[in-house]
């Protein structure tokens, strides 16, 4: 009996093809990779894809253990041609892939295609297996093994019949579709939900409210991105100016700058500095917006060794929140006095304040500040730039696990409208609902029980850690108890108690010689 792979149908085929992009996506392994003397991160050679995606395909029953690593090969180049993948430049369109060392990445962009509603309701009146039945649980359509060229036939039936797919989606216009405002409002409530979570607060009430959140801004600063992965404006009237880029371009890349010929006198690279200063500290609000005050201070809370990743995932999409023209700029900000702090050929911008420090002062204010002066206003903005410019390239990162969940939930939203289609789409849409109010006083200790109970697990780690030497150790209990005095106190509430830690340590033995001064007489009488 011939395999259903190949005679199923454009829907079968498609919906074939989007289940195994999307677990490629989802599952294949990402690192930092080093290539012609550069680090690239997030990214794969083709020889781990074709590993990683061989296996895969070979623990399905519906490709089975006989896929050869050619046959692999094929697939990753029609997912190069098909934008699944693209090479670490960002090239796609061709097939030019082979089993070498060369790096892939994702593109931020899905490459979900169209499933056909006709064809849908067609499987459907074939009894087709339910959803839950994934890619590693799909249907065994028959016992026999797919021959080795169904794989690739599968792929060019997919592209051949995507015209008719298209023509039959025309037909089918009539039906409801899913609006761009339920699109937008999939956004938000996404935002919402995974940034409460990150935050671990109980509510977001008092942070940040659903209308802050505006969804345009969020997909434009995730699509509209050059190769660097910052920001392109269209109306280039609200970018920065000629002559403040020109001199960002300057003192970032001294002094290989070029766009501007090497100074003529003495001190041009502290009137160019200034002049970027001023630009900044000129604007009529901050970087940040005083709307996103109170949101990005409670990040502030976040900003310790121990939840550093935590920090950068919330501003990761804390920044997404911001106007396209503010998060262009702040951007190009961070990157740029992040490279100035780290260059060591840039003469001194200061007589009496060190590079990092320099930076770090003079554009605090123009990052973040209140719209009523607050006294601490000046602290909580350095400590937040610093942290910016350490992780820019980490905070900037454009997180495409937003976009797969959204991606997702469009997907499934389809699906649902078809099981129920006299049902309301704002029935199944995510929804993000406000938890209920209690009083500060119980807002407060919830924070202190569970913020307590994080660092204590954090102590018992460290206790518990047989990697660590005995000097490590004693050095990570120290700075501990010095962080927190008073739950190293509760672990250790004697010093008896502390020494049965390290009761297993080696005793200093007394010397089996004693070797005392000798004592001289005076040879005077």
């Amino acid at each position: 009996m011939e395999s259903r792979l190949v005679t199923a149908g454009p829907y079968r085929a498609t919906k074939l093809w989007n289940e195994v992009t999307k677990y490629f996506r989802a599952g294949m392994p990402l690192r930092k990779h080093r290539q012609r003397f550069r680090k690239y991160g997030n990214c794969f050679s083709a020889v781990e894809a074709v590993d990683w995606l061989q296996e895969l395909l070979r623990s399905n029953r519906n490709f089975g253990p006989e896929v050869t690593r050619q046959q692999t090969v094929q697939l990753l180049r029609k997912f190069l041609k098909n934008h699944v993948i693209e090479d670490i430049k960002g090239r796609w369109g061709s097939e030019n892939l082979d089993d070498n060392n060369n790096l892939f990445r994702f593109p931020s962009t899905s490459p979900v295609k169209t499933l056909s509603r006709r064809s849908l309701l067609k499987e459907d009146t074939e009894n087709i297996p339910k959803e839950e039945e994934r890619l590693f649980k799909l249907p065994h359509f028959s016992r026999r093994t797919p021959k080795k060229y169904e794989l690739l036939d599968t792929l060019e039936n997919i592209e051949n019949t995507k015209s008719e797919i298209m023509e039959e989606d025309k037909e089918n216009l009539h039906r409801k579709k899913i609006s761009q405002e339920d699109i937008e409002e999939i956004w938000r409530n996404i935002i919402l939900i995974h940034l409460q979570t990150i935050l671990g607060l109980p509510s977001l009430e008092e942070v940040l409210h659903s209308a802050q959140v505006i969804p345009q801004y969020v997909m434009y600063n995730m699509t509209n991105t050059s190769k660097h992965g910052v920001v392109v404006l269209q109306n280039k009237s609200e970018d920065l100016p000629h002559w403040v880029l020109s001199a960002m371009k300057c003192l970032a890349y001294w002094p290989r700058s070029n766009d501007m010929s090497q100074p003529t006198y003495v001190g041009f690279e502290r009137d160019v500095f200034r002049t970027v200063a001023d630009y900044f500290l000129n604007l009529p609000e901050p970087l940040l917006t005083f709307e996103y005050y109170e949101l990005f201070v409670n990040i502030l809370d976040l900003l310790r060794p121990h939840l550093e990743r935590v920090a950068i995932e919330a501003l990761q999409i804390c920044c997404l929140l911001l106007p396209p023209p503010n998060r262009r700029k702040l951007q190009l900000l961070m990157r740029m006095i992040s490279r100035i702090s780290q260059n060591v050929d840039m003469p001194r911008l200061h007589d009496a304040m060190g590079t990092r420090s320099l930076m770090i002062q003079t554009f605090s204010r123009c990052v973040l500040c209140c719209a009523e002066e607050v006294d601490l206003d000046e602290l909580l903005a350095t400590r937040l730039v610093s942290f910016l410019m350490d992780h820019q390239q980490d905070i900037f990162q454009v997180p495409a696990y937003l976009q797969v969940a959204v991606q997702d939930h469009i997907e499934s939203l389809k699906n649902a409208q078809f099981q129920h289609p006299g049902e309301d789409i704002s029935a199944i849409l995510p929804t993000y609902s406000y938890c209920k109010r209690i009083t500060p006083q119980e807002f407060d200790e919830q924070k202190v029980s569970t913020s307590q109970a994080a660092v204590a697990e954090l102590l018992e780690n460290i206790i518990r850690d047989k990697s660590l030497s005995l000097r490590d150790k004693k050095k990570k209990l120290k700075r501990f108890q010095k962080e927190y005095p008073l739950i190293y106190q509760n672990r250790f509430p004697t010093t008896e108690s502390e020494a049965i830690l390290f009761e297993n340590k080696p005793t200093i033995k007394q010397p089996m010689l004693s070797l005392k001064k000798p004592k001289f007489r005076s040879l005077r009488y």
